[in-house]
């Protein structure tokens, strides 16, 4: 073989050899280049420190009252911790602390507990803010026979009972006779001052006031029914407390003289023929 076919040999071998490797170069996998104007994500995991804070586990409303249901711990970044904020690590009885308060300014799911939005019980605005708007808080004086034998308890709904004496006239001559009315219907007890006690052996909580959520028209007829006679408090099922959409209603004849007012009747063949 000449020189000059030898030459040609090698460097068509050469040539051969070096295609072969582009083509598996190309062929293996490729590093990812992003695409023009697409933004590079570069994820790295930092860990920041946080804390338990006490925050509302439901959204609540104005004037509700706070049950240990309604809170719980939930993980804060420590660096927005406000000085407010009650967290575990300084207030570890916050829940129990808190419970029973009132909701001074509306909270939503997951906010965290702060004081300027609540008032705890026996400071001053507690009654307050337990009234709903336009409605006034006034209160009865009432004993264990008047008022369901301590059954009745703060937020339940009652009917207050009137009964009072006033003179008939019959053929026969004037007589007393014990009427009987309900004067106010679904009204909502804020508080009844209880003490513990027994009826009939069995423990209950007794009081002798109870503060009732009424409309100003409402709150008269109470305060004058308690000046016309002895005011008794009826429990209502929790089923008719929606009766009216939960609104308490009143017999506000009672102010102006009406039927219910008093004074004395005449009874004529078992009827009523006036009034004197």
């Amino acid at each position: 073989m000449s020189p000059m076919r030898l030459i040609i040999l090698l460097v068509a071998a050469g040539a051969a050899i070096g295609a072969a490797l582009l083509v598996r170069g190309m062929s293996g996998p490729s590093s990812p280049v992003a695409a023009p104007g697409e933004p590079v994500v570069i994820e790295k995991e930092v860990e920041v420190s946080s804390t338990q804070v006490l925050v509302a586990r439901m959204d609540m409303r104005v004037g509700s009252l706070l049950t240990p249901d309604d809170f719980e711990w939930s993980d804060w970044p420590e660096k927005a911790v406000n000085a407010g904020y009650f967290t575990q690590e300084r207030n570890p009885d916050a829940i129990e602390e808190l419970s029973g308060s009132v909701v001074k300014v509306a909270l939503i799911q997951g906010e965290p507990i702060i004081g300027s939005k609540i008032v705890k019980k026996g400071e001053t605005g507690f009654m307050a803010a337990l009234l709903e708007p336009g409605l006034r808080a006034i209160s009865v004086e009432i004993s264990p026979e008047t008022a369901s034998a301590g059954f009745i308890l703060p937020d339940d709904k009652v009917d207050v009972i009137l009964t009072y004496d006033v003179e008939v006239v019959t053929e026969r001559g004037v007589r007393d006779t014990t009427v009987t009315r309900t004067v106010i219907e679904n009204a909502r007890v804020l508080a009844i001052d209880q003490l513990f006690g027994e009826v009939d052996g069995t423990p209950t909580l007794t009081g002798s006031t109870a503060t009732l959520e009424l409309a100003p028209k409402q709150a008269e007829v109470l305060a004058h029914s308690s000046r016309l006679g002895s005011i008794s408090l009826a429990l209502r099922s929790v089923a008719d407390s929606d009766e009216n959409d939960g609104v308490a209603t009143a017999n506000t004849q009672l102010l102006n003289g009406g039927d219910e007012g008093g004074g004395v009747k005449v009874f004529k063949n078992g009827s009523i023929s006036g009034r004197s």
